[in-house]
């Protein structure tokens, strides 16, 4: 699905169509041992989960580059074990598909570059592309980039039919001051994601997001859903 100018949407990813690069955001690996530390206890099988989303993606594009837009692990403080083992499986695997792993340094990844100096992967605070800056979102940033494209949010939608309520993962365009900005879904598979519908907001980019598109993440592609204001009034 195109939602922007040689920007298609594929799964939970952003694809750059003429420079092949892949873009996803908050993976948040480890959640699950951050959990058990809490006493919530969840199997762990994201990182499996994960990727195997990606094996699917890579049946559709084959990228140059990948880039995590931030929060890629979980835990705010050190490097939990689970965290290690799988940002350095996950890594590995990426790197067999890629020539080039580029992290984005988000709020939740204080520890990632002891991480990563193992497999010299540079963190980086911002990426940009040719006229659009990548940069997760979580604090604003002064660009004379056309476009940014941003994470932090998870955006996700409930949608209700009769008695059933059904969430789903959603990408959002729209306007930040005289920039175009994507907001991109968590590409955890056990968070859905904070809705739209509701007022609070978790990036410093979204204050009002009546005008924003919606392009939600079904199981076999994204559609098209509309702007926020409208789905306002219908829910």
């Amino acid at each position: 699905m195109q939602i922007s100018n040689n920007i298609e949407a594929i799964d939970l990813a952003l694809w750059i169509k003429d420079k092949r690069i892949l873009i996803v955001s908050d993976i948040h690996l480890g959640l699950e041992e951050s959990m058990h530390l809490k006493g919530i206890m969840v199997p762990k099988q994201q990182s499996e989960l994960i990727i195997q989303s990606f094996k699917k993606i890579f049946t559709k594009v084959s990228p140059r580059t990948i880039i995590i837009n931030g929060d890629l692990k979980h835990n705010f403080g050190k490097n939990l074990k689970q965290e290690w083992d799988d940002t350095l499986k996950l890594i590995d695997f990426l790197k067999e598909n890629c020539r080039e792993l580029v992290f984005i340094k988000g709020n939740h990844d204080n520890f990632l570059k002891t991480i990563a100096n193992q497999k010299n992967i540079k963190v980086v605070d911002e990426y940009l592309v040719d006229d659009t800056l990548l940069v997760h979102g979580d604090k604003l940033v002064e660009t004379k980039a056309k476009s940014i494209i941003i994470g932090h949010e998870h955006p996700a939608i409930s949608l209700k039919e009769k008695s059933k309520i059904e969430k789903f993962k959603c990408f959002l365009k729209g306007k930040y001051k005289n920039k175009e900005l994507i907001v991109m879904p968590s590409f955890n598979p056990l968070s859905y994601g904070s809705d739209i519908l509701n007022k609070g907001r978790f990036s410093p980019f979204l204050k009002d997001i009546s005008n924003f598109e919606v392009f939600i993440v079904g199981d076999k592609e994204v559609l098209p859903f509309g702007k926020v204001k409208n789905l306002k009034q219908e829910t």
